[in-house]
């Protein structure tokens, strides 16, 4: 087991397409990749390129990748091996992979939970949604995350970072109020007691509500 040493050197969107397109799974793009391609623009540089999967699919992954990739389990700021045929348990969310060979990271992958055809967010198992309701794919037929779903990542870690409330920031005008009051709703069920960005949130649905009545 080894310190987690973040040297990345991450492969383009269209790089993890061509690898991830042949293999028989559902994956998605995510991070603050996910929003700019919602966006259809590049609002900030990224460390990193994120891919969630569903756990059910995670061997297959690795079977498909196991020939040119190393992955590792990333925990609690520990990265281990990840072993050929190895079952990964639920505390075990966050993959690396690098090239064999190579030393710089080129691919994080994020394993979510599912159940009877549900998305289920960690945090809270009682937000819930189809899965296929969770995606939307470019012109180039590259799938994401739906936008208020990263940002339910974002707002309900631990840690909110600056990227984050700018991220927020830069999406929160291109949303619909479904969307919208879906994330603030979310937010809400994880932070009954109130979190930072519900009332930014508001300000939005009330400005559009406003704005139709005119």
């Amino acid at each position: 087991m080894s310190e987690i040493k973040e040297i990345w050197k991450p492969l383009s969107v269209y790089e993890i397409q061509g690898i991830l397109s042949p293999i028989p799974i559902q994956w998605w793009i995510a991070g603050g990749w996910a929003l700019d391609l919602y966006l259809d623009r590049m609002t900030r540089e990224h460390d990193d390129i994120d891919v969630v999967i569903l756990r059910s699919q995670h061997l297959l992954l690795q079977r498909y990748l196991a020939s040119d990739w190393e992955g590792y389990k990333a925990f609690k700021g520990k990265l281990t091996p990840w072993n050929m045929n190895e079952k990964l348990e639920t505390h075990f969310d966050n993959l690396w992979f690098k090239k064999k060979g190579e030393s710089t990271w080129a691919i994080q992958v994020m394993i979510i939970d599912s159940e009877n055809d549900y998305w289920i967010y960690k945090r809270n198992g009682t937000i819930r949604k189809k899965l296929s309701d969770i995606e939307m794919t470019t012109s180039a037929e590259v799938p994401y995350l739906r936008p208020e779903i990263q940002l339910l990542y974002k707002g309900g870690s631990s840690v909110i970072r600056e990227k984050d409330k700018l991220d927020l920031e830069n999406v929160l005008p291109a949303l619909d109020n479904v969307s919208r009051e879906w994330l603030r709703d979310s937010l809400t069920i994880q932070y009954p007691n109130g979190h930072p960005w519900i009332e930014r949130i508001n300000a939005y649905i009330n400005s559009s509500h406003n704005r139709k009545r005119e």
